[in-house]
């Protein structure tokens, strides 16, 4: 089978909105040039866009025109390498996506501690930020969680009432090798992090020994997140205030 028709086949077979990279369509190192001429045939013929240098999508096309990728799909080519995570979104963007906050980033944060990225993918402008840990495909979505306890007091218009009830939902649905793997996690983060979670997993009764948490805190050391006892009954024992 010729290159240019290996190609177009395995694109016909992406769901309309996928993003790829070059090495995702099965391509040997000496078909590069070849493969080359046939995306830019598939973009004359808006087949395919092109979003920044090697990286492309499939445009979904709709009654009211053709629709660009949703961010995390546009920013997916950055979030992996050879399908092994090792990055994220975080900042303002995760928090919006999270129903914390109704701000709309113009700047895109991505974490990793593998490599800075830094670049811009259509309008989006990412800015990296390092990781406490490795990131993994199973533990994003818990350095997510951490990520908000860290920057509560910074995100825009946050509902503190409300954020909490998210937080306490969010890991009481945790198994429990997850809230461990968390309190794992947070040992590697600021000291107010530590501090806000541990007063999380008291309030929820968790099984999940917390000894570690409170020995790594300095005992005279008070965390300034605005947060009352009437917002969170376990804050004070936490030297939250």
């Amino acid at each position: 089978m010729k290159v240019a028709e290996k190609i177009e086949k395995k694109i016909n077979r992406m769901q309309e909105g996928t993003t790829f990279k070059y090495h995702q369509l099965g391509i040997a190192s000496e078909e590069y040039s070849a493969a080359a001429k046939a995306i830019e045939r598939l973009i004359a013929k808006e087949v395919i866009k092109r979003i920044s240098t090697g990286i492309f999508y499939k445009p979904k096309k709709t009654a009211f025109g053709e629709l660009m990728p949703r961010e995390a799909e546009m920013l997916k080519p950055y979030l992996f390498v050879q399908n092994k995570r090792i990055a994220y979104i975080t900042g303002t963007a995760l928090y919006n996506r999270m129903g914390l906050t109704t701000q709309v980033p113009k700047i895109v944060k991505v974490a990793s501690r593998e490599k800075r990225i830094t670049t811009r993918v259509g309008n989006i402008q990412v800015k990296p930020v390092k990781s406490y840990v490795d990131v993994t495909n199973d533990n994003y979505y818990l350095l997510e969680l951490l990520d908000v306890i860290k920057d509560f007091k910074k995100i825009p218009d946050l509902d503190k009432v409300n954020a909490i009830n998210y937080l306490l939902n969010i890991i009481k649905e945790l198994k429990e090798k997850d809230q461990s793997k968390l309190i794992k996690f947070a040992l590697q983060y600021p000291p107010r992090v530590r501090a806000f979670l541990g007063a999380l997993l008291i309030k929820l009764k968790s099984k999940r020994p917390i000894d570690s948490l409170k020995q790594s805190l300095n005992p005279l050391t008070a965390y300034d997140y605005g947060i009352s006892k009437e917002i969170l009954t376990t804050a004070p024992n936490w030297n939250i205030k």
